[in-house]
């Protein structure tokens, strides 16, 4: 097959799961899809083409718009969409960043494996649940004031060590260190703070999970090594963001730029779409907000942790410490930065957007922890509560063909509507324990039917793309063991 129908649109194959939107009309640059044609019928039966074809619209864009193998519908920008926008001729796109900053995941590492856990998963479930907030609206691991909340925004995971609730080796195992330089917290709006307040070391709700998980798999055994993972061994998985904050810093700045940028958005085929020139005072202050934010889901991740590595020494009577409970790594997959990429054979400073995409630098990027530098940038790739979550390694493709991303989970399926009308929360507790032997604890059934491993795409699908195009290589396989969602 050279060509693929998609209705509307026409893709091109341009090589082995590499799919081409050509340029017309008023396109800046081209379209690409990186998927097999299974994935392809999945992201072309929703609005995931069109929108890519609309991303390609934006002033500054560079080689094509990118959608990632978990691609599908988002909001403006689709989920798995990949654009590196001109930092200085182009713009920069609060809807092409996502409505949740820097929603992320990060994995800690223990020396417990699967036999500790067995036969105490049930108390394990219950501690974690009761231990970690979860759940709509308010509720974190600390209640913090104004003046806190500006030093958390501004100082990231550096302000969480000062407080004892990280290590050194949090910080050099975290993505920028956990600090993304930049932060302002006066381009943050009041009412944005004061949701996050209360939220600060919290899941939330929706996608948004606390997974205990068995590595299941070794596929890199170097590279696994590189990382402390091995078979058997019990990880935990993080995904949350930035909670109401960036939810609010978001709708302020899609609101003001919408009113203020009117002849920008009169040229652009979808007003979600909304963009700030480069160098303009609202690009300036929606990127200082934006990197707030993306500190305060650093400092939200961080405490969970705390809380995490609390729970485990309560149940298993022993020091954190003692069960080596490190993090592997944290990584963001919505987010715009300014990074340098070569452009036809020259470097330029682009905003990279990655909304539902995860960064995958390769071996010897500067910009990697010195301690994974050798063997490439950590990815994390979760699945469903029912199908596995894979760690990956950045890819020595990366930086050539998708800006240093890969995909950033499974990618959904159905919408949560329609998961509701088709699973009943209860009985896919009761399968997953009875049939998988995974506990989940969630605050309502409704949850766990939006959640069902049904309402997703294959995840090992979507990694094995990953890894035969070398945007993210699979180091290891994870399967899940118990489960929290809010």
């Amino acid at each position: 097959m050279t060509t693929y129908d998609a209705g509307e649109f026409t893709l091109e194959k341009v090589r082995e799961y590499v799919w081409e939107m050509p340029q017309e009309g008023d396109m800046r640059v081209p379209a690409r899809v990186l998927a097999s044609e299974e994935l392809l019928d999945e992201i072309s039966d929703d609005l995931s083409l069109q929108q890519l074809k609309n991303t390609t619209h934006l002033p500054g864009i560079q080689q094509y718009a990118l959608a990632m193998p978990d691609a599908h519908q988002g909001y403006g920008f689709p989920v798995g969409g990949v654009a590196g926008i001109d930092a200085e001729t182009g713009v920069i796109s609060p809807g092409a960043v996502g409505y949740d900053i820097n929603c992320g995941v990060r994995m800690l590492k223990t020396n417990l494996t699967y036999s500790d856990i067995q036969g105490r998963e049930e108390q394990l479930v219950d501690a974690l649940f009761e231990a970690i907030p979860s759940g709509l609206g308010g509720g974190g691991v600390v209640q913090t004031d104004v003046d806190t909340l500006e030093e958390v925004l501004t100082r990231g995971v550096e302000w969480a060590l000062d407080e004892g609730y990280a290590v050194e080796d949090d910080l050099a195992h975290c993505e920028d260190e956990g600090v993304r330089p930049g932060a302002d917290p006066d381009a943050v709006s009041k009412k944005a703070k004061d949701r996050g307040r209360q939220q600060l070391g919290s899941l939330g709700s929706g996608n948004h999970f606390l997974e205990v998980q068995r590595v299941t798999d070794v596929y890199r055994e170097d590279v696994a090594e590189s990382f402390g993972l091995s078979e058997d061994q019990i990880v935990v998985l993080i995904h949350c963001g930035s909670r109401g904050l960036g939810h609010q810093v978001c709708t302020d700045y899609l609101r003001e730029i919408e009113q203020t940028h009117q002849g920008l958005l009169s040229q652009l085929p979808d007003k979600e779409l909304a963009a700030a020139p480069a160098g303009s005072h609202l690009a300036e202050a929606y990127y200082g907000a934006m990197n707030a934010a993306i500190n305060f889901a650093w400092v939200n991740r961080q405490l969970i942790m705390h809380r995490t590595r609390e729970v485990f020494a309560d149940v298993f009577d022993r020091d954190w410490r003692d069960m080596e409970m490190e993090l592997l790594y944290d990584v963001a997959h919505n987010i715009a930065k300014k990074e340098t990429h070569t452009i036809e054979g020259e470097d330029r400073e682009l905003f990279v957007h990655r909304k539902g995409a995860t960064r995958a630098f390769p071996a010897g990027h500067p910009e990697i922890p010195a301690a994974y530098r050798d063997v490439g940038q950590p990815v994390i790739i979760p699945g469903s509560m029912g199908a596995g979550s894979y760690v990956l390694r950045g890819g020595e493709h990366s930086m050539a063909e998708t800006f240093g991303s890969t995909a950033h989970g499974a990618g959904r399926l159905m919408s949560r509507t329609e998961a509701k009308n088709t699973y009943w929360g209860e009985d896919v507790q009761d399968d997953l324990r009875d049939q998988e032997q995974i506990y989940v604890k969630a605050e309502s059934g409704a949850t766990v039917a939006e959640e069902a491993p049904g309402v997703y795409k294959d995840v090992d699908e979507v990694v094995r793309i990953s890894d035969e195009l070398g945007i993210g290589d699979r180091v290891a396989r994870t399967f899940p063991v118990c489960n929290i969602k809010g």
